[in-house]
C-alpha cells in the first residue's frame, strides 16, 4: 500500500511541480518580462485639425526577438509620421513598421539595436483558463514600466463592430498606454496584447490572445499585412423574437444588414437592410436577402458566417443562397482581398 501511495507521488510530482513553478512572485514576474517592456510614441498628423496638426500617441509594446521585433496594436502607430520607442534601459529610438493588421489591431515594429535585446517568451493563450492570474505590463497615461494585476474574467469574448476575433477579457486595470503591451501569466510568459478598454464598465479590459498574433507574424514579416478573403456583407443571425415582430415566418440564416460598395457581394446582387427595426433593445436593420448557405454548408449565425469565408481563397468562385421575398435563390461571387473598411482600428 505505501509503495502504491510512493509511486502515486512520484507520478503526481511533475504536475505539482508545474503549477508551483506558475506560482511565482509578482515581482519576479515583473523582473523578468519588464526588460521586454518598452514605450512607443507615434507621432501622426491632425488633417481634421489644423490649429493642432501634429499630436503625439504613447503606447505599449513588447520585444519578442533579440534583433529588435517588437508587437504592438496597429491604432497606436497606425497613420504616424514618425515612430520612436523608448527601451527598458532609457534610451531612445527610431523604429518602423514591418507590418500591420487593421483586423486584429496588431503591429510589428522593428528598432537597430548593435547589442541584443531582452526579448519576452511567447506562451500558449490556448491553455488559459477563467480565473487565471495575470498581470499587464506597459505605460498606462505615460507612467512607464507600470505593471497591475487580475484575473482571466473571461474567454473567446466576441465584440460586434470591433472585432470578428475571440478576444481574452481581463479584470487587470488597463488604461490609455497600456495598448499593445503584454498580458502575462504568473509563468512569466506573454499570453496577450492588451488592445482596449470598456468605457461602460470598470475592470474589464480585452487583450489579443497571443495564438492569434502569432499565427500572422510571418505575414507581417514578409507580406506586411494579412491577406484575408471578403465577401463584402455584414449582419446577423436571424432568430425568433424577429419573426414574433415582423408578423411573419422568417427564413433561419443569416440576416445581410450591409453590402459594401463595390464587393463581391454588391457585384453579385444581393441585398442589405433599409429598415431600421429595434427589438427587444436591438437595433436590426431589414430588408436585405438572408443568407443560408455558402458552397453547400448552412450559414445560421455571424460566427459560422466568419468560419465559413476563412476557409475560401482569395480569387475563389463561390455559390451561396440567400431568400429574398421568401423565395431562395443562387448568386455566384468571386472571393477578393478583404481592403481596410471605415470601422477598422476606430476608437
Amino acid at each position: 500500500m505505501r509503495l502504491g501511495l510512493a509511486l502515486l507521488a512520484t507520478l503526481l510530482l511533475p504536475t505539482v511541480a508545474a503549477a508551483q513553478s506558475c506560482a511565482e512572485p509578482l515581482a519576479v514576474v515583473f523582473e523578468r518580462v519588464s526588460p521586454a517592456v518598452v514605450s512607443i510614441q507615434a507621432m501622426k498628423i491632425n488633417k481634421a485639425k489644423p490649429q493642432r496638426r501634429f499630436e503625439t500617441i504613447v503606447g505599449s509594446g513588447v520585444i519578442i526577438e533579440k534583433d529588435g521585433q517588437i508587437l504592438t496594436n496597429a491604432h497606436v502607430v497606425d497613420g504616424a509620421a514618425s515612430l520612436s520607442v523608448t527601451l527598458d534601459s532609457g534610451n531612445k529610438t527610431p523604429a518602423r513598421i514591418l507590418g500591420l493588421d487593421s483586423v486584429l489591431d496588431v503591429a510589428l515594429l522593428r528598432v537597430e539595436s548593435a547589442a541584443a535585446l531582452p526579448a519576452a517568451r511567447l506562451g500558449d493563450s490556448s491553455a488559459v483558463r477563467v480565473g487565471d492570474e495575470v498581470v499587464a505590463i506597459g505605460n498606462p497615461i505615460g507612467l512607464e514600466q507600470t505593471m497591475t494585476r487580475g484575473i482571466v474574467s473571461g474567454l473567446n469574448r466576441l465584440l460586434p463592430g470591433i472585432s470578428d476575433e475571440p478576444m481574452i477579457q481581463t479584470d487587470a486595470p488597463i488604461n490609455p498606454g497600456n495598448s499593445g503591451g503584454p498580458l502575462v501569466d504568473r509563468c512569466g510568459v506573454v499570453v496577450g496584447i492588451n488592445t482596449l478598454i470598456s468605457e461602460d464598465a470598470q475592470s474589464i479590459g480585452f487583450a489579443v490572445p497571443i495564438n492569434a498574433a502569432k499565427s500572422i507574424l510571418r505575414d507581417l514579416r514578409e507580406v506586411g499585412r494579412v491577406v484575408r478573403p471578403w465577401l463584402g456583407m455584414q449582419g446577423r443571425a436571424v432568430d425568433n423574437k424577429l419573426g414574433g415582430v415582423v408578423r411573419m415566418p422568417v427564413t433561419p440564416g443569416y440576416l445581410v444588414e450591409v453590402v459594401y460598395d463595390g464587393s463581391p457581394a454588391d457585384r453579385a446582387g444581393v441585398r442589405g437592410g433599409n429598415l431600421s427595426v429595434v427589438v427587444q433593445g436591438e437595433e436590426y436593420l431589414l430588408g436585405g436577402d438572408i443568407l443560408t448557405e455558402i458552397n453547400g454548408t448552412p450559414v445560421r449565425s455571424h460566427s459560422e458566417y466568419i468560419a465559413r469565408v476563412k476557409t475560401l481563397r482569395v480569387g475563389q468562385r463561390v455559390k451561396i443562397t440567400v431568400v429574398r421575398e421568401g423565395q431562395s435563390r443562387e448568386m455566384m461571387l468571386t472571393v477578393s482581398e478583404r481592403p481596410r473598411l471605415p470601422s477598422d482600428l476606430a476608437d
